[in-house]
């Protein structure tokens, strides 16, 4: 049963992580870019100034409301986890450096993706009754889009809650887990046989914790957040940079194979990796899987954010791709091929790979810092993840299904730390998929939308 669950599992998954769906994903990304006239790239310099300057401001939001930093900060946790480590890795090893290349222009055109997903969020979004803002891929199609759409708001829904406790949890606590056994191993603190029960205690106090803070509202999501985020990448971004300025000398290699391998795979992995289409394919499906643009799932936690204005806020739609893809993935990029270290090109690779690259240039001690950062990439996820499915169950049964649903969400944690989840992951990863067939449809109708609140939003500044 499981062998043939295994099989039209991978027939979905190779098909909605493929070729058609990633030309659907670029295809919608080109057309909000060239109907915004290419926004992303044009206001750039208004969209940082105005996304670090409301970060820099210190105000308290309105009760069931986040700030916009919290809003973005609970956005990151979701988006910025193991695939900036573990995905980069992979799509490097199987697409060769050239899958960098096609990361960065699936980035270019997911910010106006997610511009557009986050500007609707906010301008179709609702107040539940508990009195916090609520929105979303759901809310949209619900609010904007005619009766006969409204399927989509509940499959999307649907898809979403099947995901959460697959890619948002389970997984990431199995990460957390491996990272704490890997570094107690190596420095002889405990034996294989102790690490089951280790791992059931780790997994008992995460659900402890994951209640804790989706309990506690909007309000504790958001406030965990603001400092989780800022820390753990601040901290990957300082030690990356360093393995890049410690080989510095490598660097202009480097960006001529990344650039020679997007076109000429076979030229800069000797023939490992031939194929144009892999690496294009590669490159498009770690930016898109790592920075959610099409996914619409960031636009939830968005939604909450206290602002009138949806432009104003879908700039960090904006900002948010380029920390999450063009910069914290390109240095994990830059970490595993500055270093020098060997890769199996054409071979399956993860985080292992970027390990590599940070202990061959600072030595052993390195992996404890592997472990903090896996973990705080980890568990920022399963928060942001959280908020995502309470959402999307809300919307499905009502407001009185959020706590059963939480309380179940944080007790997967458990099952996370304790047992073995290669087809769970391989499932949540098609659910997940999934979600942007309903999400890229709303979007690509509501496009006008998108047009006619940019041209009003810079009428009114000017």
């Amino acid at each position: 049963m499981l062998s043939v669950i295994e099989s039209v599992n991978n027939v979905v998954n190779n098909f909605i992580w493929g070729v058609p769906a990633m030309i659907c994903i670029i295809g919608v990304g080109l057309l909000l870019s060239i109907r915004t006239g290419f926004l992303q790239i044009r206001k750039f310099p208004y969209a940082m100034k105005v996304t670090l300057g409301r970060m820099l401001k210190k105000r308290e939001a309105s009760d069931g409301a986040l700030t916009p930093f919290q809003a973005v900060c609970t956005a990151l946790a979701a988006t910025v986890g193991t695939g900036n480590v573990a995905g980069v890795a992979g799509a490097i090893a199987i697409g060769g450096p050239g899958a960098v290349f096609w990361m960065w222009i699936s980035a270019i055109l997911g910010m106006c993706t997610k511009f557009s997903e986050v500007t609707l969020a906010v301008h179709f979004r609702e107040t539940n009754e508990k009195g916090e803002l609520v929105g979303g891929p759901m809310y949209y199609i619900k609010n904007g889009l005619k009766k006969h759409w409204h399927w989509l708001a509940y499959l999307f829904s649907a898809f979403g809650v099947l995901t959460v406790f697959g890619t948002g949890n389970a997984t990431q606590v199995n990460t957390i887990t491996t990272a704490i056994d890997s570094a107690l191993y190596n420095y002889n603190i405990i034996s294989e046989d102790a690490a089951p029960m280790l791992n059931l205690i780790i997994g008992i106090v995460l659900a402890g914790l994951i209640a804790l803070i989706l309990l506690g509202g909007i309000k504790r999501i958001g406030q965990v957040t603001e400092k989780l985020v800022p820390f753990m990448a601040v901290m990957y971004i300082v030690l990356a940079l360093g393995v890049v300025l410690l080989n510095i000398k490598n660097v202009p290699h480097v960006f001529g194979a990344i650039l020679a391998g997007a076109f000429r795979p076979a030229s800069v992995t000797g023939g490992a990796v031939g194929s144009f289409f892999m690496s294009m394919k590669k490159g498009v499906s770690r930016g898109i899987f790592s920075n959610e643009a099409g996914l619409g799932t960031g636009s939830i936690a968005h939604a909450c954010a206290d602002t009138r204005k949806p432009v104003k806020q879908g700039f960090f739609g904006i900002f948010e791709v380029f920390v999450d893809t063009i910069v914290i993935c390109t240095l994990t990029a830059l970490v595993i091929l500055c270093s020098g270290v060997p890769i199996g090109y054409g071979e399956a690779a993860g985080a292992e790979l970027t390990i590599n690259g940070f202990t061959s240039v600072y030595g052993g001690w390195v992996s404890i810092f592997t472990a903090v950062a896996m973990c705080c990439f980890a568990f920022s996820t399963i928060i942001g993840w959280g908020l995502y499915g309470t959402r999307c169950i809300e919307f499905l049964f009502g407001f009185r299904a959020n706590k059963p649903f939480m309380l179940l969400y944080a007790l997967v944690a458990i099952i996370g730390a304790t047992m073995n989840l290669g087809l769970m992951w391989s499932i949540a990863e098609t659910f997940n998929g999934l979600m942007v067939i309903p999400n890229l449809i709303a979007v690509f109708l509501l496009s006008g939308v998108v047009v006619k609140l940019v041209r009003e939003y810079f009428s009114d500044i000017i």
